[in-house]
């Protein structure tokens, strides 16, 4: 889905706060985080950046009410948007896990749920729902524990004839 050049751009990271914890190998960003590389755009409250031991990204976990992130595909006019209460980034398997109230919207179309998972490498998008247990439930008009995935197509649009 991705611009095939934004792996190739340089990360940028713009915060209020920054902490970086050498011994631990992880930096911590607060406050009006914003990231960028290429056509990729995220923005969320706290981001947290694993490096491994040869400093090479681990992981990244966005955090936010919600996060956010954007990005332009390859050949399409129309840009990829994204929220979820939490985004994990997992550089080993090139995997984007948008977590809790996670939805992907791109023109008239959107892809929501509890969890939504995207495949970078092969671009595989998967989506998974989370059963009500005993205890959860709604309560006085309040939306329900849980969820299910939920997909929205809209129909072709037909071209007008002259």
């Amino acid at each position: 889905m991705a611009l095939a050049t934004d792996k190739d751009q340089p990360i940028e990271i713009e915060a209020d706060y920054a902490e970086l914890r050498k011994n631990e190998r992880q930096t911590i960003y607060k406050g009006n985080v914003i990231v960028t590389q290429g056509s990729i755009r995220m923005w969320g409250d706290v981001l947290t950046v694993h490096y491994d031991e040869n400093d090479e990204l681990e992981d990244a976990v966005l955090v936010g009410k919600p996060a956010h992130f954007k990005q332009r595909p390859d050949g399409e006019g129309e840009d990829f948007e994204g929220e979820a209460l939490r985004m994990e980034y997992r550089a080993q398997d090139e995997r984007l896990h948008l977590i809790d109230d996670a939805k992907l919207v791109q023109g008239k179309s959107s892809f929501s749920g509890p969890l939504i998972v995207y495949d970078t490498k092969n671009s595989i998008l998967t989506g998974q729902g989370r059963p009500k247990t005993a205890t959860e439930g709604a309560k006085g008009g309040e939306k329900p524990a849980g969820g299910r995935v939920r997909m929205i197509i809209p129909p072709k649009e037909e071209k007008a004839t002259p």
